[in-house]
């Protein structure tokens, strides 16, 4: 079979082992359609752990940790690569933190965290399937109902 490469990168940040079919919230949350440098995102990709995956390459951006804890909630497997002149110099693994603070909205449309400005706050549950609970109202959710703000 033939292999081909996708194209490297010299500055940036490589998104992989991302599941196939979260690759495009990924995007989403990287907001990669109002980057000037090259973005490739691939999807369906042959993978040894998640059968088909997602990878996205954005030259000049460097994942910040918030992004980082967006990506975790949609993409628990990903795997983040800082690049320099074309190496891997930082390679981490997205771990979802135990304290989500100011990045889903909790679903419940009566809990005070979506009134008041108050920043919205869940305690992590369990990692994987992804269940939260809000910390002002004790409303659990699941991957479904969450919604990034």
């Amino acid at each position: 079979m033939k292999h081909l490469d996708v194209a490297a990168i010299k500055d940036g940040s490589v998104i992989d082992h991302i599941d196939s079919k979260s690759t495009l919230k990924v995007a989403e949350i990287l907001n990669i359609q109002n980057e000037e440098q090259i973005v490739l995102v691939g999807m369906n990709l042959t993978s040894k752990f998640l059968g088909k995956k997602g990878i996205i390459k954005i030259e000049g951006k460097i994942i910040a940790q918030k992004e980082a804890n967006k990506i975790a909630l949609i993409a628990p497997n990903a795997t983040v690569n800082i690049i320099k002149d074309y190496e891997v110099v930082k390679k981490f693994k997205i771990v979802v933190p135990e304290i989500i603070e100011g990045i889903v909205k909790c679903f419940n449309p009566n809990c005070v965290s979506n009134y008041n400005n108050i920043k919205a706050r869940q305690h992590v549950v369990t990692k994987n399937p992804i269940k939260l609970q809000c910390h002002y109202c004790e409303r659990l959710m699941s991957a479904k109902d969450i919604v990034l703000i």
